[in-house]
């Protein structure tokens, strides 16, 4: 994998060791999750996050255990970092660091205190909602080490202060149980007990949101570092409180082994392929221990069918995980309902409300069978497949329907943005691209090409399948290219003057990078042309990707910044989106286009946000910081998708 190290530069510098995110996953939806420097810069930030019951459902458990060190002299030296409402940080063990790395998935901290050199490693228990934390002296001694547990009991999107109610905290045998809902064990354990007021997160201030908390100081673990190779060990886990855990040492070399199992199984090309490898699997979860399933993005995503069959591919067959990709779509597959799959269950009930996510799930079904030759899991899931086919010809929800004069996929009702470009803003779409938008009609002829290849492996007719494809495609290349020599991103769409369902229509031609779509499918309805290629990516193209708008448009957003208003207004104005480059590499090089140049950028991002991973979204202009989630699934999937490709 990637060397992925840094020295006290980054590491001794407040603001480059706050910016650079570490992220150790259970396999579940739960996680431990922080910054190089230590720094809690989110309210998602702790070394034990539980997963619920769905992958969104959260809850924050232990925050930190801060190190003390008791040198010979007496003297005390703290290596905890914390930011307070005030704006001071204290302490700023961070300035100790001498290296921080990333081995095998895994961080490890390294601190000198003159002569004397402690290290830490963090690892989760695969499996289980599990974490250890081992302290080894390298160097010096002897010494003495606490470890201060700050600790809370909330929902991981919001905060608990010193106004409600106290945690409840029990003492055990090596430590204490908190709230009832997790364990703390190690060396002699001290109860204490006491608010710390006014912790505060940077990371959520600049989002607009609320950004101080009150943490409980539960009490401290206690241990002597004699010689070199001494440890000083603690565990936390939720679950099965009285089912105590292997030793930490063992759980950090369980999850060490099986991430280099499961790297070596997908057989990378490079250590880039085996970084993203790695990234890709801490999105694979069970939630609750039972059907896979993808969250979409860390901290704060769920399970999202859209993002999950975007980035199917990348995540399941390009790592070796064809069993669970099944697995995952004869589940999805239950989720259909009027001929839409289900989106989400993360806002507390279960909704139907993209044109697109289907219409990915046809595709995911169908480059399985491709992949895999899984013809099997084709013949299964065809009567369903067929039936989506036949609700978008009559006509489902959201006035998704297909047009009988050309063939092609119509969709919009008030007040609902059902593209991938769903941001709204106090209730109000911000992109609704009612009508007949690029990619949607690009998937729909896809599908459609997919599905009656499946129904001829499956030894049935496929000619009306191949009608309805023949009569789409053509509409397609006929009126969606745009006199501004690209695509129209919208045909038939209300004209600004006129309310949905008024008499004026329009065609956007607004440069956007959903035409991709419509060179990059495996069945895409045009023939990529290279002059058309370069206008779009000299309009839209980035080192990490594709912005969803051209600079010189009016609605362009340049920076993803602000509060949730101003995030949400430009989500889809302007912001980067690093899962487009893989539709861009599909398209350049279905057009015989170089694409060698095109990874350059995105692969030097891995060191820099969400530790080898990609991010969420960027600011559409330069630098082009990286915004929204530090570690996002189809971001990883397609990057790892269209680099395997090209080998």
């Amino acid at each position: 994998m990637i060397d992925m190290h840094f020295g006290p530069q980054v590491c001794g510098d407040v603001t480059s060791a706050a910016s650079r995110e570490w992220l150790v996953p259970d396999g579940l939806g739960g996680y431990a999750m922080g910054t190089v420097g230590g720094l809690r810069t989110r309210r998602y930030h702790g070394l034990l996050v539980v997963p619920g019951e769905t992958p969104a459902s959260r809850q924050v458990g232990l925050v930190s255990l801060d190190p003390v060190v008791t040198l010979p002299s007496g003297a005390r030296v703290r290596l905890g970092a914390h930011e307070w409402s005030s704006g001071v940080v204290d302490p700023r063990g961070f300035e100790l660091l001498e290296r921080f790395d990333l081995v095998d998935g895994l961080p490890r901290w390294r601190w000198r205190i003159g002569a004397v050199v402690i290290e830490r490693e963090l690892a989760m228990l695969p499996g289980r909602s599990c974490m250890a934390v081992v302290h080894r002296l390298v160097a010096g001694g002897p010494v003495r080490l606490e470890l201060s547990a700050a600790c809370t009991w909330r929902d991981a999107h919001g905060e608990r202060r010193a106004d409600g109610p106290t945690p409840q905290v029990e003492a055990v045998a090596d430590g204490a149980v908190v709230e009832g809902a997790y364990r703390l064990a190690g060396p002699g354990w001290t109860p204490e007990g006491q608010w710390w007021l006014g912790v505060h997160h940077r990371e959520e201030a600049n989002r607009g949101l609320n950004a101080d908390e009150d943490l409980w100081y539960a009490g401290r673990f206690v241990g002597e570092l004699e010689r070199p190779g001494d440890t000083v060990s603690v565990r936390a886990w939720a679950g099965r409180l009285d089912e105590e855990p292997p030793p930490a040492a063992e759980i950090v070399e369980t999850a060490r082994r099986r991430n280099r199992r499961v790297v070596a199984a997908a057989k990378p090309a490079d250590p880039v392929e085996a970084t993203l490898t790695l990234a890709a699997d801490a999105f694979v979860v069970r939630p609750g221990g039972r059907a896979v399933d993808v969250v979409a993005g860390y901290p704060w995503f769920g399970a999202w069918s859209r993002d999950t069959m975007i980035s199917y591919e990348g995540l399941f067959l390009c790592t070796a995980r064809a069993d669970e990709g099944r697995e995952l779509l004869r589940a999805y597959a239950a989720t259909l309902s009027e001929g839409m799959l289900a989106n989400t269950a993360d806002t507390g009930r279960v909704e139907y409300n993209t044109v697109d996510g289907t219409l990915w799930f046809l595709h995911a079904v169908s480059r399985h069978v491709t992949v895999t030759g899984d013809t099997d899991l084709g013949d299964e899931l065809l009567p369903a497949l067929r039936a989506v086919i036949d609700a978008h010809v009559a006509g489902t929800r959201y006035g998704i329907s297909v047009d009988p004069a050309d063939g092609l996929l119509t969709q919009g009702a008030p007040g609902t943005a059902l593209t991938w470009m769903d941001a709204r803003v106090y209730g109000v779409p911000v992109t609704p691209r009612t009508g007949k938008p690029v990619e949607v009609n690009a998937l729909w002829i896809n599908g459609l090409a997919g599905l009656a290849e499946l129904t001829e492996l499956a030894g049935q007719d496929a000619d009306e399948l191949w009608r309805r494809h023949g009569q789409a495609t053509a509409s397609f290349r006929e009126r969606f290219p745009s006199p501004t020599g690209w695509l129209h991103d919208v045909l038939d769409a209300p004209a600004p003057a006129y309310p949905l369902g008024g008499a004026a229509l329009h065609d956007d031609d607004a440069l956007r990078p959903n035409q991709l779509l419509a060179w990059s499918l495996p069945y895409a309805p045009m023939e990529p042309d290279e002059a058309t290629l370069r206008r779009v990516g000299h309009g839209l193209l980035t080192p990490l990707g594709p912005r969803s708008l051209a600079p010189d448009s009016a609605e362009f957003v340049g920076r993803h910044r602000g509060g949730p208003a101003e995030r949400d207004g430009g989500y889809h104005q302007g912001t980067v989106w690093p899962w487009l480059l893989g539709p861009y590499v599909d398209a350049c090089r279905r057009g015989k286009m170089s694409v060698d140049d095109l990874f350059i950028g995105i692969e030097a991002h891995l060191t820099e946000y969400g530790l080898g991973s990609v991010s969420e979204t960027a600011d559409g202009l330069a630098p082009h910081a990286a915004t929204g989630c530090p570690f996002q699934a189809w971001s990883v999937a397609e990057l790892l998708r269209v680099r395997r490709k090209g080998q």
